[in-house]
């Protein structure tokens, strides 16, 4: 038990660097995904049929395909379609392929949220003058923002463990280092730490965000 205990003590600092690098690509993907998201979110719902349909198309394209299957293709099939689309760092590949990826499930979210507003503020704020950007800019969405946040946070704790899937192109996270740890001392034993850690990952994010949501709540 002791020798155990020592063996995972021994572990602890290579898993939580590795754990700081899967927190810092969560937080990475998914802010790039939400900028991405509003413009698809904004796409879909358009007046615009070329704008809608291909927004349209990439949402379903992204959400239709296993996460893995692209991240396959950015790093594997793009350098075979054209030397030119190679890209060399594994990081910057899984957070294209993540990218990509959240922004089409954000912008579900954005536009669900969008369209959860009640069309008469629309029309009140054409018949204060005020052009469909602006409208959608200082009315629509700072009232959607509230209905839209409570979903984005609970896709904040799907990827965070969905990054584990990064460790198939050899990107360092938790995942990835508790496997080479399994590999080089043959014991299954590291999977209790680095289970342990993700634990406490999400519980912390699941906690602020569940405060954020009762907060925003009460604004309703």
């Amino acid at each position: 038990m002791l020798d155990a205990l020592s063996r995972i003590i021994g572990w602890m600092p290579a898993l939580l660097q590795a754990a700081w690098t899967t927190l810092y690509f969560t937080v990475l993907s998914v802010s790039l995904a939400l900028l991405l998201s509003v413009f698809l979110a904004l796409g879909k719902i358009s007046k615009n049929l070329v704008v809608s349909k291909v927004c349209g198309a990439y949402v379903f394209f992204f959400r239709g395909t296993p996460l893995l299957m692209q991240l396959f293709f950015v790093y594997y099939a793009l350098p075979q379609i054209s030397p030119a689309l190679t890209i060399q760092s594994r990081l910057l590949a899984a957070l294209l392929a993540f990218t990509l990826n959240i922004a089409a499930y954000l912008a579900e979210i954005i536009r669900a949220a969008i369209l959860s507003i009640d069309k008469g503020q629309m029309e009140a704020s054409k018949a204060l003058g005020l052009t469909y950007a602006q409208a959608m800019r200082l009315v629509v969405i700072p009232q959607a923002y509230r209905r839209m946040i409570p979903p984005i946070c609970n896709e904040f704790v799907m990827v965070l463990k969905d990054t584990s899937v990064v460790f198939v192109i050899g990107l360092m996270d938790l995942t990835s280092q508790t496997r080479k740890i399994q590999s080089s001392n043959a014991t299954a034993l590291v999977f209790i730490p680095a289970m342990a850690i993700y634990l406490v990952m999400t519980g912390i994010f699941t906690a602020v965000f569940n405060r954020l949501e009762k907060k925003l709540s009460e604004y309703e």
